[in-house]
């Protein structure tokens, strides 16, 4: 199985990435919105399609990427049918198996945190994916959104704690930089509920503590129990003067077709050394030459007027170009993805006039 752990430092939210390696079929579990282009760029890059997105419950701390990963890639969205949410396409029930060709999961009904709060079981049992309702040596808070301490309690020791003692325990959020646990560690150590803590040592820990609400609560509930997808219904705005797609380390990039085709449109900024220069270039009318170890001090060379896309021979130094640009103010700008090597390899000549040669 493939398998990424993914955070989101605004809300200190875990998104993670199962899928079979033969069928390359894949589950988000929690994505967040504001990072669904990094999850778009991890499963183009791995080769998987992503076949399914599951929330753990409707979050009040980030909005779902569900819906927008859907319009994007087609997949379908579970959520607790408990959650009342609307756009679902699987309302998952305690018990229920669900998943992905080559991976599946067992659905635990866990509430006390929300009343839709599940966590989800690896068929194997070696992992859980636990939502808010046990994090790393805590657990959620039950002071809000049908927040209730005593079932949290039991969801704890009745539906986790059962659990060998070996599954690893993957929490939505944590807020120190932990990144797993495992259910006998939680059982012996957890400062809420382990050790020999009983039900009413946790509820009234639950009930002294005072904590402020969360920041996008009133932002983030009502949008999750639309599984994400905005109050107008609209996909949020994405810049448009480009075929455009953000590589996984963080570098917009187009294609080199892209480019040949829309060469009046924008600035190709040729970042190679003067001594690569005479490496043949197909069907490049115009550039201009700034080596990236001069770029810095010549920046203002760079035109505003256009967009910019960096080029040089693999695209590794032009991606590095792209920092340069914008800190210098330019907002429009793209790597040419592959430099030179798949410029040149593109470079078919029907592709570019539309007739043979």
């Amino acid at each position: 199985m493939i398998f990424r752990q993914l955070y989101d430092y605004t809300s200190s939210t875990y998104t993670y990435l199962l899928a079979d390696e033969s069928s390359r079929e894949a589950l988000l579990i929690d994505p967040v919105f504001e990072q669904f282009q990094r999850d778009l760029a991890m499963l183009r890059e791995l080769g998987l399609t992503l076949k399914l997105v599951a929330d753990t419950h409707a979050h009040a701390d980030h909005i779902t990427a569900a819906w927008l990963l859907k319009q994007k890639t087609g997949c379908k969205i579970a959520i607790s049918a408990d959650a009342g949410a609307e756009n679902m396409d699987i309302g998952l029930k305690h018990g229920d198996s669900f998943g992905v060709q080559g991976v599946t999961l067992e659905a635990r009904s866990t509430p006390g945190h929300t009343n839709g709060c599940m966590s989800f079981v690896l068929a194997d049992k070696t992992r859980v994916f636990t939502g808010d309702a046990l994090l790393i040596r805590g657990c959620g808070r039950s002071d809000f959104q049908q927040g209730n301490a005593s079932r949290l309690y039991h969801s704890i020791t009745e539906q986790l704690f059962t659990l060998p003692d070996d599954c690893a325990v993957f929490p939505a959020h944590d807020y120190n930089g932990r990144t797993q646990s495992t259910i006998g560690e939680e059982k012996a150590f957890n400062a809420r509920v382990g050790g020999e803590a009983n039900e009413n040592d946790f509820v009234q820990y639950m009930h002294a503590m005072q904590l402020p609400h969360p920041k996008k609560i009133d932002e983030a509930v009502p949008n999750n129990l639309r599984c994400g997808k905005p109050e107008s219904g609209e996909m949020p705005p994405e810049p448009d003067w480009a075929d455009l797609r953000i590589s996984y380390a963080g570098v917009p990039e187009v294609e080199p077709i892209w480019v040949m085709q829309n060469q009046p449109s924008v600035t190709i900024l040729d970042v190679r050394e003067p001594e690569e220069l005479d490496e043949t270039m197909k069907a490049l009318d115009n550039a201009i030459f700034i080596p990236l170890s001069e770029l810095r001090d010549r920046v203002n060379e760079v035109p505003k007027d256009k967009p910019v896309v960096t080029l040089c021979r693999s695209g590794k130094r032009s991606a590095l170009a792209i920092n340069v640009l914008k800190e210098a103010g330019h907002e429009r700008v793209a790597n040419i993805f592959g430099g030179v090597l798949r410029w040149n390899a593109s470079a078919v000549p029907q592709s570019i006039t539309g007739h043979d040669s």
